[in-house]
Order: C-alpha cells, then sequence, then structure tokens
C-alpha cells in the first residue's frame, strides 16, 4: 500500500507543517499607522522572518515596523524623504530606493520586504507612480501608497555561508519550511508515483478527476513543453 504523498499530509496540518506562530512577534504593516514623528525604541530579532523589526513609539502607541539599512535606536521616524522614512509615494523624488511598498493604499505594505530588498521610483504623472522591481519589472501604483525610504535591513545576510546542512535545517525550522525538498523521482515508489527506478519513465500530466494520491505533476493541463516563440 502506497503512503501519503507531501501535499496530502500538508493538508492533514500536522505540527510538522504548520507555521510556528510564536516566531513571529507581531504583524508589521502600516495599517493605523498614527500621525506625526516616532522614534525607534528597539531594533528586535523576529526569527521567523529573515529581516529585524523595529518598536517605534508614535507618542505612547507602539509600532512594529520593518527597518532601513542603517536605522538607530533613537532615531525620529516621519513622513519626509530620509532614510527609514515612511511617507506616500507622491512625496518620494524620482530615483529614490524604496520597500515594504503598497499596492492599493491602505493595505499595509505588500512588496520588496525582503531582507536588502529594494524598489526604484523611475517616474510619476498625475495619478500614478512607475516604480522598478528587482526582477527588473515595471510596476504602476498609485500616487496614495505609502513606502519607506532605503533598503531593507540585514542585506549582507546571504553572505554568510551556512556550511553545514544543520545549520540550513535549523534556519528553515525557524521560517517554518520544509527542508530538504526530495524530489519525486529520488523517492521510492511506496511514497510517490515518479518513484522506483525499475519503470520506465512515465508522464506528469494527470487528469483533474484522479484521486489524492495520484494527483501530482501537471494536473489537467492545458498544454506542455516550451512554450514557442
Amino acid at each position: 500500500m502506497g503512503k501519503p504523498l507531501r501535499q496530502q499530509r500538508r493538508g492533514k496540518g500536522s505540527p510538522r507543517y504548520r507555521v510556528p506562530s510564536h516566531n513571529y512577534i507581531g504583524k508589521i504593516s502600516y495599517a493605523s499607522l498614527p500621525a506625526g514623528e516616532g522614534h525607534v525604541v528597539d531594533i528586535v530579532h523576529s526569527p521567523g522572518r529573515r529581516t529585524p523589526a523595529a518598536i517605534v513609539d508614535f507618542g505612547g502607541q507602539k509600532k512594529l515596523l520593518l527597518p532601513a539599512e542603517g536605522v538607530f535606536v533613537g532615531q525620529s521616524i516621519g513622513n519626509t524623504t530620509d532614510n527609514g522614512n515612511i511617507t506616500q509615494l507622491k512625496n518620494v523624488p524620482e530615483g529614490t530606493k524604496i520597500f515594504n511598498i503598497e499596492l492599493h493604499p491602505g493595505d499595509g505594505g505588500r512588496i520588496c520586504r525582503a531582507s536588502g530588498a529594494f524598489a526604484t521610483v523611475i517616474s510619476k504623472d498625475a495619478t500614478r507612480c512607475t516604480i522598478l522591481m528587482p526582477s527588473r519589472q515595471k510596476k504602476a501604483i498609485s500616487l496614495d501608497c505609502k513606502a519607506t525610504i532605503g533598503v531593507t535591513a540585514s542585506s549582507g545576510r546571504t553572505e554568510k555561508p551556512f556550511m553545514k546542512a544543520g545549520t540550513k535545517h535549523y534556519s528553515m525550522k525557524a521560517l517554518g519550511k520544509l527542508y530538504p525538498h526530495t524530489s519525486g523521482v529520488s523517492m521510492n515508489a511506496v511514497n510517490h508515483p515518479f518513484g522506483g527506478s525499475k519503470h520506465p519513465g512515465r508522464p506528469k500530466t494527470v487528469s483533474r478527476h484522479m484521486p489524492p494520491g495520484k494527483k501530482v505533476g501537471s494536473i489537467s493541463p492545458r498544454r506542455t513543453g516550451r512554450r514557442k516563440k
């Protein structure tokens, strides 16, 4: 009898596949951000993220925000275009690096939140601002969306090698990521439809009406293979 697939075990919701919520110190968002100037009280480690979190005090109300590279404890956070400040895109000059950008006004920040990530403001018109993403894709966003000036903290995180598989294991475990990710063809036949070396390869296309234990690969695809240019 075959064994449940990875996605079946994940759907069951065992502790191995749950996100460790205690590793997240809180939600980082611009939502309900008080008006006026705030001060960075502390910069703390958040195990569930690749970046630290800044605790900013806005007149007695504390908020968690993503710090920019170079932000320090005691720094003032306002709505100017200085490094680490939060402002609307209509106030940001062209050529400025920004991160933690809202896609729609008031959504709290959605893109460029990873360590060392940033986008660049390249042009603005009457209603929208065009930014250049890290992927070199251009995206037009409303001028009322908020963003943080600068580059996300921990930009040098990837420069230090893991050296050992065990170090990588604990890093991924803190994020709630399954590691290592074993391919189906490397498994035994009892573990995966693609597993086993006694039989020739089989097509990866599968009907949408197959049972869950066989629904792997390309599920009811319209087309397969490389797209013709």
